[in-house]
């Protein structure tokens, strides 16, 4: 019993995904989501408080998960790199870091810029790796594309949020830049995969909630730079917007699919528009921003909360570290 217990053990680390980090990047948004809408209502950040806290802890036990099966199977972490879906989500480590330093900066301000240093390194690492493999020898197809390519290459957008407020301005811009660049080059790829191509496999399905993202970070990241709402950041606000419209009318399909941790690309795209909507009352006074955030905030809650019991769900039925 106890040498199948251990064979069991085992098994289940060699498949532990890489894409468990998108509960990450989910939780951390919901928390700054929260933060936002609390801060906009002058109510308390206990909370805030509490999710972040969970977050933090989360994120350790997920990463010394991973360590531990880098350490004991290479090889398996070396398939997750080589899969044109699966290698977009190692970005979504120094993104979930980039993420949890933006929400220690009203909690350890040491603490934040260490998050941020180590999470900005990282994402530009992972960022030139992954570009470089798309680029290299390496023939990809026109199926194998998703949204989920955004998440290395576009997550860059992610480090002015904090990096601005640390005094680090230049390399805030350099991030923004690169992470505008691919956003662009990206959408008309993947725009182009869904109109002309076969339908996402219902796997990657939940991973088209992911082009609400992009505009919505770099709202985010260009207010911090620019330090207005000015016409770009007007233009990035509504095209979140127009994404989350045609996201939503997929979303009743989507969600009649059985469950996938893919499913949690749903959670941090509502929370970056929700945060978006926030920030544009914040800063232009605009009540149907905050009415629109803080309707975001309750489907974000409602999102969550579904994706934590059918990921409770899976995990005892022993369903998500298996092969795919």
């Amino acid at each position: 019993m106890t040498d199948q217990r251990a064979e069991l053990q085992h098994s289940n680390l060699e498949h532990f995904p890489i894409t468990i980090f998108a509960t990450i990047m989910g939780m951390s948004g919901l928390t700054l989501a929260v933060q936002a809408g609390s801060y906009h209502y002058g109510l308390g950040l206990g909370a805030a408080n509490t999710l972040y806290y969970l977050t933090c802890f989360a994120f350790f036990l997920l990463l010394m998960g991973y360590l531990a099966k880098l350490l004991q199977y290479p090889r398996a972490v070396q398939a997750e790199w080589c899969h044109p879906v699966k290698m977009a989500f190692f970005s979504a480590i120094p993104i979930s870091l980039l993420l949890l330093g933006v929400a220690s900066m009203t909690r350890n301000i040491v603490l934040a810029e260490w998050l941020w240093r180590i999470g900005m390194v990282l994402q530009g690492g992972a960022t030139l790796a992954v570009i470089s493999g798309w680029i290299s020898a390496r023939s990809f197809q026109a199926g194998q594309l998703s949204p989920a390519w955004f998440i290395p290459a576009v997550g860059n957008v992610f480090v002015p949020i904090a990096g601005v407020s640390l005094g680090y301005v230049e390399i805030s811009w350099y991030f923004w830049s690169v992470g505008v660049l691919f956003w662009i080059v990206l959408l008309a790829l993947v725009m182009n995969r869904l109109i002309f191509h076969d339908p996402l496999p219902g796997r990657l399905q939940p991973t088209l909630v992911i082009l609400i993202a992009p505009p919505a970070v770099a709202f985010l990241a260009w207010l911090r730079l620019s330090g207005e709402v000015d016409a770009v950041a007007r233009f990035l606000i509504n095209a979140a917007y127009f994404f989350t419209l045609l996201v939503a009318l997929q979303l009743p399909r989507i969600l009649r699919l059985p469950f996938v941790l893919s499913f949690w690309a749903l959670s941090f795209p509502f929370a970056a528009v929700t945060l978006a909507s926030f920030a544009f009352a914040s800063g232009t006074g605009s009540m149907a921003h905050a009415v629109f955030g803080t309707a975001l905030l309750a489907i974000l809650c409602v999102i969550i909360a579904g994706l934590l019991i059918r990921t409770t769900q899976a995990a005892l039925k022993g369903q998500i570290c298996v092969p795919d």
